[in-house]
């Protein structure tokens, strides 16, 4: 919270459980945005009860380092968790996943459940899987998660333009065409 929102000024970008929202007024460590009707159709923002813990990120600056993957806060979808399962060293959580965003979704690609940028670990027609450590399952709401609940998915921007430019037909150049 406090280490979020401190300096958060109007106009900031917060992001909230992964999806971004834009500072109306900021006082003492608590802001307010606006969320059109759209934002709560696409996420789960409309199912988060008052007091309710949250995931809370600013926007990376140029000049920071990009420790995972692109995350834009643009939420394409929600997931229902369908089950936890604890390991020695790790816990497994299966998410349900949409018709429309499986294609983007590979093993060992990247995908953001509720602001947390994290890797897949498995792939399945409905469903996909993430490996959590104690570190991401202790400093985000995801420990607290169990089957049932509802999370905002945002899939890999990359996988969404090549997708576009596939459709497009755009090639690369061959080695005897000029590049522009």
């Amino acid at each position: 919270g406090p280490l979020v929102t401190s300096d958060a000024g109007h106009g900031d970008s917060i992001a909230v459980n992964g999806v971004c929202l834009t500072v109306v007024d900021s006082r003492d460590g608590v802001f307010t945005a606006d969320v059109m009707a759209e934002t709560l159709r696409r996420s789960s923002l409309g199912a988060v009860d008052v007091g309710s813990r949250v995931n809370l990120e600013r926007a990376v600056r140029v000049s920071d380092r990009l420790g995972g993957h692109v995350v834009q806060g643009h939420v394409d979808g929600t997931g229902r968790i369908q089950r936890v399962t604890p390991d020695e060293h790790w816990t497994v959580v299966r998410i349900s996943l949409p018709g429309d965003l499986a294609r983007y979704v590979v093993e060992k690609g990247s995908i953001t459940v509720d602001g947390v940028s994290l890797t897949v670990s498995a792939v399945g027609d409905d469903f996909f899987e993430v490996s959590l450590i104690p570190t991401t399952l202790g400093l985000t709401t995801l420990g607290s998660r169990g089957p049932g609940d509802p999370v905002n998915l945002e899939v890999d921007v990359m996988a969404k333009y090549v997708e576009k430019l596939l459709l497009a037909g755009v090639r690369p150049p061959t080695a005897n065409e000029e590049k522009p």
